[in-house]
């Protein structure tokens, strides 16, 4: 439980320390900070797959892939598994999770619903990285809708 909120914690403040150094209030000055969150969760999700087991290297299939971040990879980081997983078959996969742990405490008033792609920004870079390690290049866009819900589509690039 300590490293659930000591995450959370670390996390709230980088996403307030980048809003204060990237303040200007203009679409540019957000999409840097939001640029520089996923790039710390890429680096994050390639970290957490350089240290998987071997075993867990060797998938094959990119469902089971995804299957994998959304049961071991999502209990590691956030203690609980990822609610659903969709795809349509054609590389397109869509992780939805009801009660994010980083958006929890936002979810009490509709006014926070603008601020939720600051702490999205982050967890995207984390599937993106962890992917990567994984073999597959891919590009994670997150959405909300009603707080804490949440979903990440991941979108596979064929190379």
């Amino acid at each position: 439980m300590a490293d659930a909120a000591l995450f959370e914690f670390l996390h709230t403040e980088m996403v307030a320390e980048l809003g204060a150094h990237h303040s200007d209030p203009g679409p540019g000055g957000q999409k840097m900070s939001l640029s520089v969150l996923e790039g710390m969760g890429f680096r994050v999700g390639q970290a957490l797959g350089e240290r998987l087991p071997q075993e867990t290297l060797a998938f094959r299939e990119e469902l089971d892939i995804l299957k994998f971040l959304c049961r071991d990879l999502w209990v590691a980081v956030f203690q609980k598994q990822m609610d659903s997983l969709r795809t349509n078959h054609q590389g397109t996969y869509v992780l939805q999770d009801n009660s994010f742990p980083l958006l929890i405490r936002m979810a009490s008033g509709l006014q926070y619903l603008e601020e939720a792609p600051k702490f999205l920004a982050f967890t995207c870079g984390l599937l993106r990285g962890t992917l990567c390690i994984l073999g597959i290049k891919s590009l994670v866009t997150a959405s909300v809708a009603s707080l804490p819900t949440c979903k990440f589509q991941v979108v596979i690039q064929k190379t």
